[in-house]
């Protein structure tokens, strides 16, 4: 309630004060304290209600949302009364759409256009809203008394009649009027309305023979939501006064209209026999009939519209968790393929360094291999003429291949093994040099002995012997 006419509207739709000045003076009183001014103002009005108002028209619409008329059955002789305007007008009327006054108070502000059942659940609710706030200095809200006291009231009416009248009798809800008239609009049923006088000599024979009647308690179990009250009690008394009875037994038809008004669709004063009172409820639910079949249809298309949206929600969820987690598999498989694209790379360029060392160090030591050669060669010196002092020495080698030189005498065998070794007829390091007949190994103890300590003077035979 942001501004000065949202809580004006709101005090007129809970108090049933139609005068806006009057309203205006009222709030401005308290502050422009839109709890405090609605508290005050019922509670003044619940105390004023007089010791028997069954024979005292109420002089004050104090409490309930204002009521919209329509055609009437009215006073004793059941006849029926016409409304100012076509009996079909307001059937029209509450299947507009309309405005919605939220009641949070300081909370929540604005109109937001629903649909023709909204009315009466809205201001229930605004009204709980006002209830569950707390009141200044920490103490409750009297509008929370209010709401609890109407439950209460409720369910001690009901206990009083089942005392008086038995428990063959229309299901009255146990609630506040508000809460039955939410009710009624959530099951799509109208709300009869039962104003019950104690003291008023009719009531009795009315409720035993009438408003118990199996016939009747029946059908308007089956059709409507059944609200009683008494006008004794606080919220009895008021909605007297905003239904404007001035005969009793009172009964009612009504349902949620626009701007938080309530449709009186039907009422029925004095005493009725069953019969009377089956014909115009009968009449009224048939010819409302299309407004609630209608109400039901498009509660029915919301309910279906909402479960749609949610079930796309749901299935665009489902996608779109779906290309996340095929999103998250790609990206997982191209990082693995990265991986593993390095990890090749890298093994890659691992085998090609270890190739190229590994020829490197082949080119090394076949470098000092050929050094090797070349310098045990230079170190044989020139090979000598034949003479006494000259030793001819054949090697064979593994591969069948045969070498012959002629050496000084006085050359030791390290010298044969640098000759051999210039050659490079080897692959290998190891190896020795072995002559027949007998078998001699000339191994490294042998070394630095000369040809012709060894015997192998004149001339010498020997062969490669590799080692394992």
């Amino acid at each position: 309630m942001g501004d000065v006419a949202d809580k004006i509207a709101y005090f007129q739709a809970i108090t049933g004060v139609e005068d806006a000045d009057l309203c205006t003076e009222i709030l401005a009183a308290h502050g422009w304290d839109l709890e405090l001014a609605i508290s005050v103002f019922t509670s003044q009005n619940d105390h004023s209600a007089p010791d028997n108002p069954a024979f005292e028209p109420p002089t004050t619409s104090n409490l309930t949302p204002p009521v919209e008329t329509t055609g009437l059955i009215a006073g004793g002789n059941g006849g029926a009364s016409a409304a100012t305007g076509p009996p079909g007008i307001a059937w029209k009327i509450i299947t507009l759409p309309f405005s919605i006054i939220s009641g949070g108070l300081g909370l929540i502000s604005g109109a937001v256009g629903l649909g023709v059942w909204a009315a009466g659940g809205v201001l229930s609710y605004s009204m709980r809203m006002i209830g569950l706030n707390s009141g200044r200095n920490g103490e409750s809200s009297s509008a929370l008394v209010s709401v609890s006291a109407a439950t209460a009231e409720a369910m001690s009416f009901v206990d009083d009649f089942d005392r008086d009248f038995g428990s063959i009798r229309p299901h009255f809800t146990a609630e506040g009027f508000m809460d039955a008239l939410q009710r009624s609009r959530h099951e799509f049923k109208l709300l009869f309305v039962y104003l019950h006088s104690p003291e008023h000599p009719d009531t009795p024979i009315f409720c035993e023979r009438t408003l118990c009647n199996e016939a009747l308690v029946a059908f308007i179990n089956e059709n409507f939501v059944a609200w009683g009250g008494s006008i004794r009690a606080s919220e009895g008394f008021k909605m007297s006064n905003s239904l404007k009875a001035s005969k009793f037994p009172f009964c009612a038809v009504v349902m949620a209209a626009t701007n938080q008004r309530i449709a009186l669709l039907q009422q029925v004063e004095g005493p009725k026999s069953p019969e009377e009172l089956l014909t115009a409820l009968q009449r009224v639910l048939e010819e409302s009939a299309p407004v609630l079949v209608s109400a039901r249809l498009e509660a029915e298309e919301r309910r279906n519209n909402i479960r749609l949206r949610e079930e796309q929600d749901a299935a665009y969820r489902a996608a779109l968790e779906a290309d996340q987690a095929r999103e998250r598999q790609r990206i997982e498989e191209q990082e693995r393929q990265e991986r593993e694209a390095a990890e090749a790379e890298r093994k890659r360029k691992e085998e090609e360094e270890a190739r190229e060392r590994a020829a490197r160090e082949a080119a090394e030591r076949e470098a000092a291999l050929a050094k090797s050669r070349e310098e045990k060669l230079q170190s044989l010196g020139p090979e000598p003429e034949k003479g006494p002092d000259v030793t001819q020495v054949l090697v064979r080698f593994p591969t069948g291949e045969r070498k012959e030189r002629r050496f000084q005498c006085s050359t030791t065998i390290q010298s044969l093994y640098d000759y051999v070794d210039s050659l490079g007829c080897l692959e290998v390091e190891k190896y020795s040099l072995v002559s027949n007949f007998p078998r001699t190994v000339y191994g490294s103890e042998k070394l630095s002995l000369s040809l012709k300590d060894t015997g192998l003077h004149p001339q010498a035979s020997l062969f490669v012997e590799l080692n394992s």
